[in-house]
């Protein structure tokens, strides 16, 4: 139980006098269905995971389900799991429209606006609030706040449920990279579908829209580089369908296509 407490079986054993025989059998036996029984839903932190996680989790109480949360203002990425749910789900997805990826020739992440930017033109939440993209996300999802001295704005260190992994996450501005802002559908790959041939202002847009944007574990967003769904998904399998609306709601949103396999992959995570 790594990153978790230990379980320590303690009492009179050995102060009996006559009874120590049956108190000693009767702890074996307790610290035995402990080990056996306390432990049996929890699994070990995923490789390459934060030293300091724990043992994944079924959710943080807060995170709402991306078919609740349309314009990505609310926190988290919770499962979906209900028939009806899961027949919206699938309603959604199927109104993405596929064509092949284009050439990434051209692209650069400065063509979206530079990182982070409060002056993305398009009307999206928390533009023009005083505070960056990342530090808004930062405080949409993290509990725990903490604050650089004089500033409401620089998240200082937090707590973050990461629905990539299930686990908790403390984190430090002094280890930033440890949490990361993942790009739900990635801005190469926004550009290869389509958004080459758009205004600077839209594609400035969508790299900063929140319904665009998670805070997850930084070495797990770094191995989804500019993926689709088909090539790669969320390590929590219990998320994947809510992954899967998220990336259909920023593709309706934007008009931007998927890829045929991408939408296949999509559906199959929420049962078609």
């Amino acid at each position: 139980m790594r990153g978790g407490a230990a379980v320590r079986a303690e009492g009179p054993v050995g102060h009996g006098g006559g009874r120590r025989s049956a108190l000693v059998t009767s702890a074996a036996l307790l610290a035995g269905g402990l080990l056996l029984g306390g432990c049996k839903d929890l699994a070990p932190p995923v490789d390459g995971g934060p030293s300091n996680s724990a043992v994944p989790t079924a959710g943080d109480g807060r995170a709402v389900s991306p078919l609740e949360n349309p314009d990505g203002t609310k926190p988290g990425l919770a499962p979906i799991t209900s028939a009806a749910d899961l027949a919206r789900a699938r309603s959604l997805i199927g109104k993405v429209a596929t064509k092949g990826r284009g050439p990434k020739t051209g692209y650069e992440r400065d063509k979206f606006g530079y990182a982070w930017m409060d002056s993305a033109p398009g009307g999206i939440p928390y533009a023009h609030n005083g505070c960056d993209s990342r530090n808004d996300l930062l405080k949409r999802d993290g509990e725990r706040l903490r604050f650089r001295s004089g500033s409401n704005c620089v998240v200082a260190s937090m707590m973050l449920h990461d629905p990539y992994t299930g686990r908790t996450i403390e984190w430090t501005k002094s280890r930033a990279a440890k949490v990361q802002i993942d790009h739900v559908m990635p801005l190469s790959y926004d550009w290869q579908m389509g958004a080459s041939h758009w205004a600077k202002g839209k594609r400035e847009d969508i790299a900063n829209d929140p319904l665009n944007l998670i805070p997850v574990d930084g070495p797990t967003n770094g191995a989804k580089g500019d993926s689709g769904p088909a090539t790669w998904l969320p390590p929590s399998k219990p998320i994947r369908c809510a992954y899967s609306v998220r990336f259909a709601q920023v593709s309706v949103k934007y008009d931007l296509p998927v890829t045929a396999a991408d939408k296949r992959m999509m559906l199959r995570q929420c049962g078609g």
